[in-house]
């Protein structure tokens, strides 16, 4: 479980609709230091307005580094790149394919997390990339915003981000200067070096201990291999009456299943709020796989229709919340860089709950176990294969799931 403490506000922000204002509203603000990481930062007009806010942020002497994935993120539009670089920008693109592409299974770990820290006073985490609602990549314009949710934070959370995110970008720096000069070189080169901030911007000192309490959850492939996932365990375990979970790529393994078996058999109301619209073959057939034997245990399942759902997030008894990054999936559980927020207080769970059930309620559809288990032979096959195609995937990368 994370460490938690008090302190914070959390505001919780429901799709790109709410989160880019606040988003550029910060960077407006910022005085000294802006750092930004996205798997995705889309050419489309949203990506652009956030381009132009960062260039203008670093021209006017902010300190701007921005980090996006070398998947999510293939290219940037050279007029982009040449802004950004112009204006000051320090940017990296986070382990691109190269020649050999994924047959390296080492390029198969990704930055995955939406992260964003100004001034190390206000602090942007969730599953909300750099990319317009409406537009969802191989299945063009949408009539309806992605479903997906981000949190803006202040408190001393802040600073754990701000500090997970300047350890990663030097040691990016470092791999970088390696390549080019002696370690000594490297080794005097890669320290940070801050603009001067102003000493009235302590966010620890700023906030009362009657805010909300909150901690962080990071997974990386050193020190924090499987926190987000024992985090979820451990937070189901002690489910007591509800646990509601949102995910769009649901491919759980099975300890993880287990917690969700016996918290129903506890008695614990279960429900699954799941990607109910075809976007990539693996993700949604595979998760198929693991539907009866949930359902056969009383688990509730519910698939989104009304547009893509991209969320990350969950509320257990109305108390514990959780807003992030990381899928339950092999990507995200054992591949990928992911940041989870989770929130310990009973106004923050009910917002975020309300937002679910009207989704489960008005813009889902319910799956029948009797039903399911009579799907048609080829929808049973194209699951089977897809499952067989993860398992090989993982087989190849080292990893058990």
């Amino acid at each position: 479980m994370p460490t938690f403490r008090s302190g914070h506000t959390v505001q919780l922000l429901f799709t790109g609709q709410a989160y880019f204002p606040a988003l550029l509203a910060a960077l407006q603000d910022a005085r000294y230091e802006v750092r930004l990481e996205s798997y995705i930062f889309h050419d489309d007009p949203v990506g652009e307005q956030v381009m132009l806010a960062l260039a203008a942020c670093s021209m006017r002497g902010v300190k701007v580094t921005l980090v996006v994935d070398g998947i999510g993120t293939p290219t940037l539009p050279p007029t982009w790149t040449e802004r950004l670089t112009q204006s000051g920008v320090q940017w990296h693109r986070f382990s691109p394919l190269g020649s050999f592409g994924l047959l390296i299974p080492g390029r198969w770990r990704r930055l995955h997390r939406k992260l964003c820290v100004v001034d190390g006073s206000v602090a942007f985490c969730g599953g909300i990339n750099v990319v317009d609602d409406h537009f969802e990549e191989d299945h063009g314009p949408q009539a309806t915003p992605r479903f997906d949710f981000a949190v803006r934070v202040t408190g001393p959370l802040v600073a754990d981000i701000d500090a997970a995110m300047e350890q990663f970008w030097r040691r990016l720096q470092f791999a970088r200067q390696a390549s080019r000069a002696a370690l000594e070189q490297v080794l005097y080169r890669s320290q940070p070096t801050r603009a001067a901030q102003p000493a009235s911007t302590g966010s620890k000192a700023e906030h009362k201990e009657e805010g909300m309490r909150a901690g962080l959850l990071l997974r990386d492939n050193v020190r924090n291999r499987t926190r987000i996932e024992r985090a979820y365990r451990q937070a189901i375990a002690r489910a007591k009456t509800e646990v509601v979970i949102a995910n769009a790529y649901f491919m759980p393994g099975a300890k993880l299943r287990r917690a969700l078996v016996h918290a129903v058999q506890r008695g614990v109301r279960v429900r699954l709020l799941l990607q109910g619209r075809y976007e990539h073959f693996m993700q949604f057939h595979a998760a198929k796989a693991f539907y009866g034997g949930l359902l056969e245990a009383g688990v509730e399942i519910h698939e989104y229709q009304t547009g893509f759902l991209h969320a990350k997030v969950a509320v257990i008894d109305g108390q514990w919340s959780t807003v992030g990054s990381s899928n339950l999936d092999p990507l995200s559980l054992l591949l990928a860089r992911e940041a989870n927020v989770v929130v310990l207080d009973a106004a923050f769970a009910a917002d975020l709950l309300q937002r679910l059930n009207t989704a489960i309620d008005r813009d889902s559809v319910q799956l029948d176990k009797a039903q399911f288990q009579q799907r048609p032979l080829g929808q049973r096959l194209k699951d089977r294969v897809a499952y067989f195609l993860m398992r090989m995937t993982l087989f190849l990368t080292g990893r058990d799931y």
